[in-house]
């Protein structure tokens, strides 16, 4: 009609703006329905644009490790150098901490949850995480004052710091006021730091927060050692909003059961794929026989009638 502006076709997007569309999707749709749909998406997929940001930690959390380290290194030399995000939980391989630095030139927020990262590793890779702003290593048990004086020394712009430990985690430990030393005297800039659970004394804290002067937000849930006046903290600390130490949290509410599903029995056939079980494929050999010439709208009727056939693959509902 007249005054409408001319209708584009899904498939000529080009692949940066395909890539912002597609982050909106969940990862497995990503890897896994997306590519069939035409070759330019696929070609997206394959590409750096959707891959700037990289989350598996769910399902990092319920997979075997060595299918975990195959993902990683998949989709990081996807990004070519433009990560910027990425979220895993549960790593163990030194080496792929090493691959993470490598690829690290743009990186700024960074989640290595329940890792086995150790202090002498950590000591190798800061100096190549500098762009980091967030870092979250929470329940890495393998790391202590000397990562963290690394990090600090070598990450000059973080501003969030999360260092949450499991109770039974911390329970045969004396005191961890080295490591609020360190935080104190390394990381001025901080804004955000959790803390929860861990064997911290009231010196150590105040020390922080007299030496973090930007500090916004303190969780100090379960560090019972702990004794700060309220009043003292409105009257000299008064944008610093701090959590706990006594709040009634999941650990207390669960007689502090993990809250982690570690059964490899759940993990998703899809995903094994993607690591790597499956061949690599020649994308010719998929679009050369014409089955994504022409329209859109045509290539979506014929993707949709067919999925019933792979939908007990994945796990899928069928087709309406």
């Amino acid at each position: 009609m007249e005054g409408e502006s001319e209708l584009r076709r899904w498939d000529e997007l080009i692949p940066d703006a395909l890539g912002l569309i597609f982050r909106n999707l969940p990862l497995q749709e990503v890897l896994t329905v997306i590519p069939r749909v035409c070759k330019s998406w696929s070609k997206a997929v394959a590409g750096p644009y959707c891959w700037q940001e990289i989350d598996v930690e769910e399902w990092s959390n319920r997979c075997k490790p060595d299918h975990l380290d195959r993902m990683l290194q998949s989709l990081i030399t996807r990004s070519s150098g433009s990560l910027r995000k990425l979220c895993v939980s549960g790593l163990r391989s030194n080496m792929m901490f090493t691959f993470i630095a490598e690829n690290a030139g743009s990186l700024q927020t960074l989640r290595l949850t329940r890792s086995e990262i150790s202090d002498s590793v950590a000591e190798q890779i800061a100096g190549r995480l500098s762009a980091i702003t967030f870092l979250d290593l929470s329940y890495c048990c393998n790391i202590g004052a000397t990562a963290l004086e690394a990090i600090g020394k070598h990450c000059k712009l973080l501003v969030g710091l999360c260092r949450n430990m499991h109770p039974l985690d911390t329970a045969d430990k004396l005191s961890q006021d080295d490591e609020a030393t360190v935080i104190a005297t390394t990381m001025p800039k901080l804004k955000r730091l959790e803390m929860a659970y861990n064997v911290i004394s009231t010196k150590g804290v105040l020390n922080i927060i007299s030496s973090c002067s930007k500090l916004e937000f303190l969780d100090l849930r379960g560090c019972w050692d702990v004794k700060i006046d309220d009043k003292f903290m409105e009257g000299n600390f008064p944008n610093l909003k701090v959590l706990g130490p006594h709040v009634l949290d999941y650990y207390e509410i669960n007689d502090w059961d993990d809250f982690s599903d570690y059964s490899y029995a759940s993990e998703d056939l899809a995903w094994e794929i993607l690591a790597g079980e499956m061949g690599d494929y020649d994308d010719d050999e998929i679009y050369n026989d014409g089955m994504y010439d022409g329209r859109l709208d045509e290539l979506e009727l014929r993707f949709y009638d067919g999925i019933d056939e792979d939908a007990g693959i994945y796990g899928w509902p069928p087709s309406p």
